[in-house]
């Protein structure tokens, strides 16, 4: 990706009057919440989303999106005994097949499970349910939603999670299952509100130039035009953590270095994920459109790294 001028960086830098850019043109069946998105070898966006079976929509050029049927026909049953509908998906590419790590649960519930599906397409009716991988009760001090699957450079398998309680979670998953590696069952803490609001949620991992980097949902979701969601972002050298945001300030103490935020007719923006694309890094994500009665809308932006921190553009 070709860096930016200074000048233009500067503009870009959260608390400057052009600190958040507006999403990039999108078109269609545009309407998501908590999205994840993939390329495929033959250039096919394939992206998921929260609701029902997990929603399906698919682009050519990564403008015009079109739906397709959810991701299972038939809910597998194991669901009934948390929701009735699958949230906060998250797509990867291992091993010649496509991963989907998902979320059951109810609104504000802590009774939850997270999923895995695998399929040899990523296509809607061809996902295998693997069943539960991680749950928590209503007497766990966390929340088992909103996976992310992180595969290191050595080969090492994490997933993240978390939503408010005492915050985000990762655990050691097993390659060759997609499940909690039985030689380090340890639930490692990567972020957290100790005081006032315990709203973080939705961690995406990446690592770039040697930091890894937490990007996180903060705030309020799911309030339309009062939503007050954001993205933050810290890093660490090591995957398990701990991070600090840009003032050096851990996420496990209320830190985060802004990424997203409200502006406009675009409130909320979360639910992120990050995808590695031919022309550079994107920031997916959902937020309330303030012009269309604060209906939840995909967001596609470019990330760059030349400052050592994500900037939106």
């Amino acid at each position: 990706m070709t860096a930016l001028p200074a000048a233009v960086l500067l503009a870009l830098i959260p608390g400057t009057a052009s600190a958040y850019p507006n999403p990039g043109l999108v078109t269609g069946a545009v309407v998501v919440h908590d999205p994840t998105m993939i390329r495929t070898s033959a250039g096919k966006y394939l992206l998921y989303a929260t609701g029902g079976g997990l929603g399906h929509r698919t682009s050519s050029d990564r403008i015009a999106f079109s739906a397709g049927a959810d991701a299972f026909g038939a809910k597998p049953g194991w669901w009934s005994g948390y929701a009735t509908e699958a949230w906060a998906p998250d797509i990867s590419y291992h091993g010649g097949k496509y991963l989907m790590y998902y979320a059951v649960s109810t609104f504000g519930s802590n009774k939850s499970a997270i999923g895995l599906a695998a399929s040899s397409t990523g296509l809607p009716g061809s996902w295998s349910d693997y069943g539960i991988v991680y749950t928590s009760t209503t007497s766990s001090d966390y929340n088992a939603i909103d996976p992310n699957l992180f595969v290191d450079d050595d080969g090492k398998w994490w997933l993240s999670f978390g939503s408010w309680w005492t915050g985000l979670k990762m655990i050691r998953i097993e390659p060759s299952t997609g499940k909690q590696y039985a030689g380090d069952t340890k639930r490692y803490p990567l972020a957290s509100r100790p005081t006032g609001t315990k709203a973080v949620e939705a961690p995406y991992i990446v690592k770039r130039g040697g930091y890894y980097y937490l990007f996180a949902s903060y705030d309020t979701c799911c309030a339309g035009t009062s939503s007050t969601y954001k993205v933050k972002v810290g890093r660490s050298t090591s995957i398990t953590g701990p991070y600090h945001d840009k003032n050096g300030v851990s996420m496990l103490n209320n830190g985060g270095t802004p990424v997203l935020e409200s502006h406009g007719r675009y409130i909320g923006p979360g639910g992120q994920s990050i995808m590695k694309d031919a022309d550079g890094d994107l920031i997916v994500y959902h937020y309330y459109d303030g012009q269309d009665n604060g209906t939840p809308k995909l967001g596609v932006n470019l990330l760059n790294w030349s400052t050592g921190w994500p900037v939106a553009y």
